[in-house]
């Protein structure tokens, strides 16, 4: 039985992922924040994920703008303490951090898939929305976490592609409307 891999993601309701925690570059960066009332349990899902989740996938963008951040962050100590792998090409050994735990490069879709086979429970990922992209046009991705935003942020980079291909139906397995308009949806992949 393979590893689940679960893409969360911090969600607009027009398909944006980009720039939700104030990453430069959107023009709507810091989305995430503004404008939204403050309710404690709309984030309830990112614990229940560090608790889940064995080990982290991130492709090289993300990568290099949570290095820097997340090691420091009592927030994210069950991510810290798990083991990172990271999708690159042009990434070299010499490129990680070295306070951020154990850290596995891979080259390629393939390596993602050879990493699902492996033994240890479900890989999460996060940002990545290149990555994110291409995992679901290979199909590789088994479960979705979002948190939906009720925001239309327009241009920016999108959690799903744009390829042209077969239909793939979801199985909404939880769901949950906040006080402050966020959703959390968590679907599951039809095989």
């Amino acid at each position: 039985m393979s590893r689940l891999l679960i893409t969360t993601a911090f969600i607009s309701l027009d398909g944006v992922v980009e720039a939700p925690g104030g990453e430069p570059g959107h023009r709507s960066s810091g989305w995430t924040f503004k404008d939204i009332a403050e309710d404690s349990e709309s984030y309830e899902m990112k614990g229940a994920e560090q608790d889940e989740a064995t080990a982290m996938l991130l492709g090289r963008v993300s990568y290099q703008a949570f290095a820097p951040v997340w090691p420091g962050m009592d927030f994210f100590a069950g991510y810290n303490a798990m083991p990172k792998y990271v999708v690159s090409t042009t990434l070299t050994e010499g490129d990680l951090v070295d306070d951020w735990g154990e850290t596995t490069l891979l080259r390629s879709l393939d390596d993602v898939a050879a990493l699902k086979e492996t033994e240890g429970g479900p890989i999460i990922v996060h940002g990545s929305a290149t990555l994110n992209r291409n995992l679901s046009d290979a199909g590789l991705i088994d479960r979705y976490h979002l948190l939906v935003f009720p925001v239309l942020l327009g241009a920016g980079k999108r959690l799903f592609s744009e390829t042209d291909k077969d239909k793939q139906m979801l199985t909404l397995v939880d769901s949950r409307t906040y006080s402050n308009g966020l959703q959390k949806q968590v679907f599951d992949v039809v095989r």
